[in-house]
């Protein structure tokens, strides 16, 4: 025997493996049969917890919210009010004319010297007697609350005393030159009162301007014939070549 299993044999041995093999597909093909059948056949075999996984749909979405209600409505009544004005439904056979009476006339009252009354007078007054002349009315006019304002121009016409500003001393060895402008009041005598600086070009000027136009003197500027305080504008300009 040892010698068949290390020589070859010659034909002498003869091997059965085509068989088994052929008998081992059969076997397994069986159980793999057994495997699929048996759970189509009897399903209760399968474990219920799978089962269950696998047949339970999933839970469906909640439902959308309700939409909000709609807005109340407003209802209005309307009321229709019977003025007591109708389209006639028919047309009548007589139509009767109403003729209303004229007020009387007020006595003793009216206004003096109106049209188509007797024995008015132009220029009368409401509530006079007819045929009788009214006083006549005259009316002050306003007097100023405070001081005129007049233009620089016109009240330099009414000067009538002038004195020229002193030239300061510094300003002119540096020659300089320079205009103050003044705010001014002229009493009803013509005197300056109120003197203050508006505008000036060098503060070196001011004082100097001031004195000198604290002595001008003016006429009386006359408003409705009666003299007036008045309120303008004064303008001092010092120049080497003089000063005005």
């Amino acid at each position: 025997m040892f010698e068949d299993a290390l020589m070859e044999s010659g034909g002498k041995l003869k091997t059965r493996s085509k068989y088994w093999m052929i008998a081992t597909f059969v076997f397994n093909g069986l159980i793999v049969g057994l495997m699929i059948l048996i759970p189509l056949l009897y399903p209760e075999a399968l474990p219920h917890n799978s089962l269950t996984a696998s047949l339970t749909a999933p839970p469906p979405p909640p439902p959308p919210p309700p939409p909000p209600p709609p807005p109340a409505v407003k209802i209005i009544k309307v009321v229709n009010v019977d003025n007591g004005l109708h389209a006639p439904t028919k047309i009548p056979k007589d139509i009767k004319m109403v003729k209303e009476d004229a007020p009387p006339p007020p006595a003793g009252a009216g206004v003096a010297g109106m049209e188509g009354m007797a024995g008015g007078a132009p220029g009368g007054v409401f509530g006079g007697i007819t045929g009788g002349t009214g006083p006549a009315i005259h009316v002050a006019p306003p007097k100023p609350t405070g001081p005129t304002r007049i233009s620089a121009g016109v009240i330099a016409g009414n000067r009538i005393a002038f004195v020229e500003p002193q030239y300061p001393p510094i300003a002119k060895i540096a020659h300089m030159s320079g205009t103050v402008v003044l705010q001014a009041v002229i009493s009803t005598t013509g005197t300056v009162e109120r003197l203050s600086v508006a505008s000036s070009t060098n503060p070196m000027f001011n004082n100097y301007a001031m004195q000198a136009v604290q002595q001008w003197r003016y006429r009386p500027y006359l408003l409705n014939g009666a003299p007036t305080e008045v309120a303008t504008t004064i303008t001092v300009n010092f120049a080497l070549n003089g000063a005005d």
